[in-house]
């Protein structure tokens, strides 16, 4: 067509198609391993996940993936492997054929050789172990999974409109994996068993990193009550004003502070686990599951065990806002208080300078008098020396001429301060 493309169109067009679920003959194994670094996995190097993958491929002369890759599917020597890379983490995922000398055979595991796992890129947040096989009948499943799992927490489910039993107990067993069983019908396809798997695969991937918002809630727990039990006491102080105000205001900007550290701290892990909790209920939900034997189901189990740790998440995380709006509000209230106090005591300032201004004035007008009757005193003396020569002239004595004169010059100086201040203002 006569018109350009979005650079981005073919590649978001193949992203759907990116990750197709593994076509899976029964009977089959699987082993699930899931790498995450300790510490800022957001941010990771994710050029060392490839090169580790590559390492592993290089081992059984497989054929590499494409440079900046995020998933891959291949062959190493009998088996097949699938990678992903994720947010947080990677996922190696291994189908072997046939059911192996015992179920769920640890020695399985020994497809990841031991210095590759010891040189990994991060820590193993979960692996599993999954078994799949073909449904004989009821009694023979029921049997199997009372034999292999613990009955405490066993999960059993009829999913996909009866076709496949899917079982497990979420427990970590004596070799340090999950296990996992499908049995399977003789109708069952290929790719339906594959997107079993993998959804099993995803449940227990997602459960996993879900609980770590639950870790990092038990870690805030002792730090969120002391904060809560110091804002209630700052509350208490700025309630009965026996402390100083602006101690009192010192005090919630340093727990607020705290507070929005711990926000910050904290947002990506809650955030991170609110959408992994998400997609464990949608990856249960697509399963249809039904009950099988009078058994829990994985609904039921997440109800249960997984939905209480989540719930917990999300009332700290709304603790954690909810103490964060106390801080900000009362710090609010606090800095309106310290402005009135402040402004009552301008006020009694203004009032107090409006005093002395007004005793300022009247010290003022004293001196004015007192100055007055000083000059006075020094012009009546200037003028009668001037007039003394006149004083027998007229026939008056010197001090009925200075009595004559002084009057007169008094009246003369208070007129003279009078227009000098006038001119002042």
């Amino acid at each position: 067509m006569p018109i350009s493309d979005h650079d981005l169109r073919y590649r978001l067009a193949n992203e759907l198609h990116a990750r197709p679920f593994p076509f899976l003959t029964t009977p089959c194994r699987a082993v699930f391993l899931a790498v995450k670094r300790p510490d800022d996995a957001a941010s990771r190097d994710r050029a060392a996940d490839l090169a580790h993958l590559t390492d592993l491929l290089d081992r059984h002369g497989a054929a590499h993936p494409q440079p900046g890759a995020t998933h891959f599917s291949g062959e190493i020597g009998k088996h097949s492997i699938k990678w992903e890379s994720h947010t947080e983490f990677v996922t190696y995922t291994v189908f072997l054929s046939g059911l192996g000398q015992r179920p769920f055979d640890p020695t399985d595991f020994d497809v990841f050789p031991d210095d590759w796992l010891q040189a990994a890129p991060g820590v193993r947040m979960t692996s599993a172990m999954i078994r799949v096989e073909r449904r004989i009948s009821d009694e023979d499943v029921a049997a199997k999974v009372n034999d292999w799992f613990v009955p405490e927490s066993l999960a059993v489910s009829d999913v996909l409109d009866g076709e496949v039993v899917i079982a497990g107990d979420f427990r970590i067993d004596s070799a340090g994996h999950s296990r996992f069983a499908a049995f399977v019908g003789e109708q069952t396809g290929e790719r339906r068993v594959g997107r079993v798997v993998q959804r099993l695969c995803e449940i227990e991937t997602y459960k996993t990193m879900s609980m770590l918002g639950f870790a990092r809630v038990r870690e805030l727990a002792p730090q969120m009550s002391v904060i809560d039990a110091e804002l209630s006491e700052l509350m208490v102080q700025m309630t009965s004003g026996d402390d100083p105000s602006e101690a009192t205001l010192g005090g919630l900007l340093r727990v607020s502070a705290e507070l929005e550290s711990l926000s910050a701290q904290s947002a990506f892990r809650f955030g991170a686990t609110g959408a992994y909790e998400a997609l464990v209920s949608q990856r249960v939900e697509v399963l249809r599951e039904e009950r099988f034997g009078g058994r829990q189901t994985f609904a039921e189990f997440m109800m249960r065990r997984f939905d209480p740790a989540m719930r917990t998440v999300k009332s700290s995380e709304r603790r954690l806002e909810a103490m964060a709006d106390r801080a900000i509000r009362a710090g609010d209230l606090l800095r309106t208080r310290v402005e009135v106090e402040r402004s009552a005591q301008n006020q009694k300032l203004l009032e107090s300078m409006d005093k002395r201004a007004d005793m300022q004035l009247r010290l003022q007008e004293t001196v004015e008098g007192l100055s007055v009757v000083a000059i006075s005193y020094y012009a009546v003396s200037l003028a009668g020396y001037l007039l003394y020569p006149l004083a027998e002239l007229v026939g008056l004595s010197k001090g009925l001429l200075q009595a004559a004169v002084t009057l007169p010059v008094v009246v003369l100086v208070w007129l003279a301060i009078r227009r000098i201040r006038a001119r002042m203002e």
